[in-house]
């Protein structure tokens, strides 16, 4: 008797629906939300309006009452780029000195993040406290020294030169981001490496390098926007047309009297656009690199 009232009461309690229990509306919860739509209405609206600019017609860039939606799209905007203003020379540069040096500075870094996490020295703290301290210095300051120094070396006005000052930039901020991914990294990786006949550049390429992938991707990423966005070295160090950056070459379009509103959004849509893909693609390893650099096991 008892175990059929069980058995019973056991139906009809699985027959009765389950209430699923609902979020509540509360006055905090909207005043968040509402937050965070004005937050990204303000900060998709500046990258909207560039579009917009960038596919008005010349005539209508200027026109008043302001257009939100262009009443007559043009492309004529980016076809002056490349007719008139060569803007393709300008991404070309822009391209190969953001990828030479970045992926330099990324390789020095990797070697020397790998000395400092692995090895013990005299000044190991300096190092590191000098690294950290050059970041803190704005880039303009150095302008008048490095200009007389490249001067002296004949490297002014060459890819090479600014290669080699970006180079130069990158290194502090790589070898401590990559610092903290060797820490995490357990020693015994390398060690059964080299047990095994491996040399010590052998455990680091062969171990440590696929290991630590998210990693020096998102290095690499980090070196690559900040060559490909610098304005101040470029401007100073790059003197001739056919030898500048893409932010030299939008810097050009603000002359004393004037502003070519509408080239200058067409070049700035076609600047964002790289560094937006590489993003996309990339994203995942470099939330993975890090995330992987941030917690110490």
């Amino acid at each position: 008797m008892t175990a059929t009232m069980t058995l019973t009461t056991g139906r009809a309690q699985a027959s009765r629906p389950v209430r699923r229990s609902r979020s509540r509306i509360t006055a905090g919860g909207v005043i968040k939300v509402v937050g965070l739509a004005l937050w990204l209405l303000i900060t998709l609206f500046p990258l909207y309006w560039i579009v917009l600019t960038s596919f008005k017609s010349p005539q209508t860039v200027n026109r008043f009452p302001i257009e939100y939606w262009p009443s007559e799209p043009s492309i004529e905007n980016y076809t002056r780029l490349f007719s008139d203003a060569n803007f393709g020379v300008f991404l070309g540069n822009s391209a190969l000195v953001s990828l030479v040096a970045g992926a330099t500075s990324t390789l020095i870094a990797l070697l020397s993040s790998y000395v400092i996490a692995r090895f013990e020295f005299r000044g190991k703290g300096a190092v590191l406290i000098a690294f950290l301290l050059t970041q803190m210095i704005p880039a303009f300051i150095a302008l008048g020294p490095l200009y007389t120094m490249m001067t002296d070396l004949g490297l002014v006005d060459g890819k090479f030169g600014l290669i080699l000052v970006y180079i130069a930039v990158c290194i502090p901020f790589s070898t401590v981001m990559l610092r903290g991914f060797f820490e995490n990294v357990p020693d015994a990786l390398e060690e059964s490496a080299m047990i095994d006949g491996c040399s010590r550049l052998g455990a680091l390429f062969r171990i440590l390098v696929p290991v630590m992938t998210p990693g020096i991707i998102a290095a690499f990423i980090f070196n690559f926007v900040n060559c490909w966005n610098e304005l101040f070295l470029s401007v100073v160090l790059m003197q001739s047309e056919e030898n500048r950056t893409v932010p030299a070459a939008l810097n050009a379009f603000i002359s004393t009297f004037n502003v070519d509103w509408g080239s200058m959004s067409a070049a700035a849509v076609l600047t964002i656009l790289p560094t937006m893909v590489l993003f996309a693609v990339a994203s995942r390893w470099i939330v993975a690199g890090l995330t992987a650099g941030s917690v110490k096991e």
